[in-house]
């Protein structure tokens, strides 16, 4: 398993939080790019993906909402 892979599967593999620097990591990784943000906040996009992911840097995590929507998006993409 690569170091990718198991970032990717390290998504899953927490019950609530995901530490913010990997959550930009693993949208990166799935093809998300960087598109702004202020303060503490980061939105990611894709092409032809009308949905966006916003992190919240909250102590270092994000919310549990939005690793649910990272999940998401992992299953949808993660395996290309």
């Amino acid at each position: 398993m690569t170091k990718h892979d198991k970032l990717l599967q390290s998504v899953f593999d927490v019950a609530v939080s995901i530490r913010f620097e990997d959550a930009c990591k693993v949208a990166e990784l799935i093809g998300f790019s960087r598109k702004g943000g202020q303060g503490s906040h980061v939105v990611y996009g894709r092409d032809n993906e009308i949905k966006l992911l916003n992190f919240q840097n909250r102590n270092g995590t994000i919310k549990p909402y939005q690793v649910r929507q990272l999940q998401d998006m992992v299953k949808k993409y993660g395996t290309q």
